[in-house]
């Protein structure tokens, strides 16, 4: 099966749910060029209204420049095969299945990470899933519920069932965001599976994608909020971009992608107090200590007006 990228090494920006929207994605590919961008999670159950939105996504991102991967979320076999059927009918080159979301109700009935505690379930998703896909499946998982170890224990499950390759957040589904990625259990699915292995969690700066790509001799690297704190990460990591700027030039990066990201969210979004809200949540991802206290303010804006006043003063308070 073809993998979603053509160089040796790729940089993929990660499914962040309510994020890494269309919106998002265009403007990461337009300007940070990540070489594999992954929707939102698409929810599956049966009956479920957010396929279809999720038909119009893979449309309309059918004229990015570099692949796009569908990442499905849920448990029932025949509503996973059913929404895979539809995303490759829509234009779906890719599938991946999300094992590893830490959030909402972890019950019996529920997917993501939650799934990591039934093997045998896993197994019957991707026995469904895998003859509709002509493209690459993948799996993006945590390295368990709440036992480090238990991603051991499913890799012989992947190979089996003809899953292309692997993406790994070395945190367990338990710990959420709690505690440091241990890019340890990354290196030893390195080890001890023949599957491309993309090592995702705490990538932040140049260092970070170095240590992680030295310890763990991945295929690649998946940029989730290290991306959208900095979506020159991606540039940076590749040698396009200086590894490290100072303050003047962050605060331009980060003004030049707030305003391209508006342009896209003005046509996708209702109204301009929507817009603020989306805007405001990706500045709370964005760290940057020098620019703390007007990242700050830019959460307090109370309309666009004030928001964009915000940025312009950000910009100049630090190239004065």
């Amino acid at each position: 099966m073809a993998l979603p990228w053509d160089n040796t090494f790729p940089l993929m920006l990660a499914p962040m749910q309510g994020l890494t929207n269309r919106a998002m994605r265009a403007v990461m590919v337009e300007w940070a060029a990540p070489d594999v961008v992954f929707t939102e999670f698409v929810r599956v159950r049966a009956g479920s209204r957010r396929l279809i939105s999720a038909v119009d996504t893979i449309e309309a991102a059918s004229s990015f420049a570099v692949p796009q991967v569908v990442q499905l979320i849920g448990r029932k076999p025949s509503d996973l095969a059913g929404a895979a059927k539809a995303a490759v009918a829509a234009g779906a080159g890719h599938i991946n299945l999300n094992l590893g979301c830490p959030f909402g109700r972890m019950t019996v009935n529920s997917g993501g990470g939650a799934l990591l505690r039934d093997s045998d379930e896993i197994k019957a998703v991707l026995a469904a899933i895998r003859p509709l896909v002509p493209g690459s499946l993948s799996v993006k998982c945590r390295a368990g519920f709440s036992d480090p170890g238990e991603i051991l224990s499913l890799l012989d499950i992947f190979v089996d069932r003809q899953v292309d390759f692997l993406i790994l957040h070395p945190r367990t589904v338990a710990q959420k965001y709690k505690g440091d990625a241990d890019h340890r259990i990354t290196a030893r699915v390195v080890r001890e599976t023949p599957l491309p292995v993309i090592a995702n969690g705490d990538i932040r700066t140049v260092e970070d994608a170095e240590r992680v790509r030295e310890l763990c001799n991945p295929a690649g690297l998946m940029l989730g909020r290290g991306a959208i704190s900095d979506p020159m990460l991606f540039k940076r990591i590749s040698g396009r971009a200086a590894a490290v700027v100072d303050p003047a030039t962050r605060a331009a990066e980060i003004s030049c992608f707030l305003r391209l990201l508006y342009d896209k969210y003005a046509v996708m979004f209702s109204g301009d107090q929507q817009v603020l809200t989306k805007l405001k949540a990706v500045i709370s991802y964005i760290r940057v200590a020098e620019l703390d206290r007007s990242l700050r303010k830019l959460l307090r804006a109370g309309n666009l007006t004030s928001f964009f006043a915000g940025l312009d003063n950000m910009v100049l308070s630090v190239t004065r």
